[in-house]
């Protein structure tokens, strides 16, 4: 089973919903995981975002990228520029691969328009991530 490990600053937004997606998107085929560089907590509006479409990442914990430090991946995918510039060097020589995606957890506004820009992120993911699938995890 190939593994993937998506990295992030926070691992609260961006890399969360990554994991929860391609989980979800692969059935399970593949071995998902995600981490940062300095882990906070799941935000509470991609837990929602992600619900909206019928994911529940609302178990995932925050993890340190150091969890992760020995074990072998096949993939590698930093989806914020500061944990690309920052992203250690993983055994087992992964494919490394990067999306330069905007953090939705600094959207400013009501409630509401916060939540609009975490779905916006959540779907640029899926865009991604279904091209990612389609010419790299069959």
């Amino acid at each position: 089973m190939k593994r993937v490990l998506f990295l992030c600053t926070g691992n609260s937004a961006r890399s969360q919903m990554a994991e929860g997606l391609l989980r979800h998107l692969s059935r399970d085929a593949l071995e998902v995981h995600s981490a940062g560089t300095k882990p906070s907590a799941v935000n509470p509006l991609a837990i929602q975002a992600m619900a909206e479409i019928g994911i529940d990442i609302s178990k995932h914990r925050s993890k340190h990228v150091s969890e992760f430090a020995e074990q072998k991946f096949d993939y590698v995918i930093t989806v914020c520029d500061s944990a690309k510039e920052s992203c250690p060097v993983s055994p087992g020589n992964p494919k490394q691969i990067h999306w330069s995606l905007t953090d939705p957890a600094a959207a400013e506004g009501t409630e509401e328009e916060r939540l609009k820009v975490f779905c916006q992120i959540r779907d640029e993911l899926i865009r991604h991530l279904r091209s990612f699938s389609d010419s790299h995890a069959t």
